[in-house]
């Protein structure tokens, strides 16, 4: 049975979907067969792996309104063990159709629990939000990863989405552990950059990651070319510091006794 990760943070362009891709593209490269849900309605993920959304017919949209069968929506990408189930701008509306649903929380779930034995990881890359689709992703999810850029408002709303988490945990899934929180867009130049790790480190401690992403102009660009930087640039400080990330992450699994598939 697979791990499953989601992706929040209710700040935008804090690199949720650069990470879900290129960390998928990672475990992918690591021979994990590895699944990325797209849970935002803005479809990035969908789109940065070469997929337009206006051509998709079934999405995670209606896996979760419509009870669509989810092994029916999903899409083999370029990379070899990399699979996506797409979004579509349809998923705004899921936000408002799921209010008077029976355990309105808990839908993404049974997605999820459906598709659990047929990967090793499932990346969960949640909307710039703490709404439903966001509640439902970490009630699905067993843990979580918290992307923080190396920018000056890195804290700002990070209480927030902690609460959130505190009360998925208290409410809906007691077993929802932090992964770990993940500085992005870090230049070593930038005296702020240096700031705001040395900052996060102290606050947070033990949960923040190692691995820290370089602020990277390929990694900006291999969404346009479809693909993750892992295939985009292989050799590249990108490419290498997701890799890193993956056998990070990879690495506390074992530790902790939870179940990776390999």
């Amino acid at each position: 049975m697979g791990k499953v990760i989601a992706l929040a943070n209710q700040k935008g362009g804090v690199g949720k979907t650069t990470t879900a891709l290129n960390l998928g593209g990672a475990f992918a490269a690591l021979d994990f067969r590895t699944l990325i849900i797209d849970a935002d309605p803005q479809a990035n993920s969908t789109s940065g792996l070469g997929i337009d959304p206006k051509s998709i017919n079934k999405s995670i949209y209606e896996c979760i309104i419509n009870n669509i069968d989810p092994h029916e929506t999903i899409v083999e990408t370029n990379t070899p063990n990399l699979f996506i189930l797409p979004a579509h701008i349809n998923l705004v509306g899921a936000e408002i159709e799921l209010i008077n649903m029976e355990d309105r929380e808990k839908k993404m779930k049974i997605v999820v629990d459906s598709l659990k034995n047929d990967y090793d990881i499932i990346l969960i890359d949640c909307s710039p939000s703490l709404g439903i689709i966001t509640v439902n992703a970490l009630t699905a999810a067993d843990s979580v990863i918290i992307p923080v850029q190396c920018e000056y408002f890195a804290l700002e709303g990070l209480g927030k989405l902690l609460n959130t988490i505190r009360i998925v945990q208290n409410r809906l899934n007691q077993n929802l552990d932090i992964e770990g929180i993940l500085l992005t867009m870090y230049d070593k130049r930038l005296r702020l950059s240096n700031q705001v790790v040395d900052e996060v480190r102290h606050h947070f401690k033990d949960i923040v990651f190692d691995t820290i992403i370089p602020r990277n102009t390929r990694i900006g660009e291999a969404p346009s070319y479809g693909e993750t930087i892992i295939t985009f640039d292989t050799t590249g400080k990108g490419a290498q510091s997701y890799i890193a990330l993956a056998k990070e992450i990879l690495n506390k699994s074992k530790k902790e006794n939870l179940n990776v598939n390999k």
